[in-house]
């Protein structure tokens, strides 16, 4: 059974971003980050975030791990910029043990788990993210919420 507990510039990979002043890059020691502003409805942006996060993870993880990221990315990424009229921002942290990927937004609507329906393909998304994360969930804050999922780099 999967967990659902717990709590406008450039993507940066290492380093620090000068447009956002935002810190980036080595969390810890071993830990990376990858953090992007989606802009609103900027679907471009599905495809280059999964290369950033290929980037990313490059080096992690068993195979097929960094692919399974990748799709669950695209997945809370499209429902952010498609389900919502604002900016988001994803956040992923990955360390020897695993990463933890996050897509804020500024809507409050949580998202909805659709079972498959034969006559729709959308609205499936949540259901991929339940099946295959480690771990998920949705955190709300003050402004809208931030939908995340966990993958161990060593899981099967």
């Amino acid at each position: 059974m999967k967990s659902q507990a717990r709590g406008g510039g450039p993507a940066v990979v290492g380093g620090s971003s000068a447009t956002t002043g935002e810190e980036a890059g080595t969390t810890t020691e071993h830990a990376h980050r990858l953090r992007r502003r989606l802009g609103r409805a900027d679907l471009r942006a599905v495809p280059e975030a999964r290369r950033e996060l290929r980037e990313l993870l490059r080096h992690w993880g068993k195979p097929g791990r960094s692919e399974i990221a990748e799709l669950l990315t695209s997945e809370l990424v499209t429902n952010a910029l498609v389900h919502t009229d604002d900016d988001a921002v994803l956040t992923a942290v990955v360390e020897p043990g695993g990463l933890r990927v996050e897509v804020r937004d500024f809507v409050a609507r949580r998202p909805e788990l659709r079972g498959p329906d034969t006559d729709d393909t959308h609205g499936r998304g949540m259901l991929l993210v339940q099946s295959l994360a480690d771990a998920w969930g949705v955190r709300s804050h003050g402004v809208g919420k931030s939908v995340w999922f966990e993958l161990g780099a060593e899981a099967a």
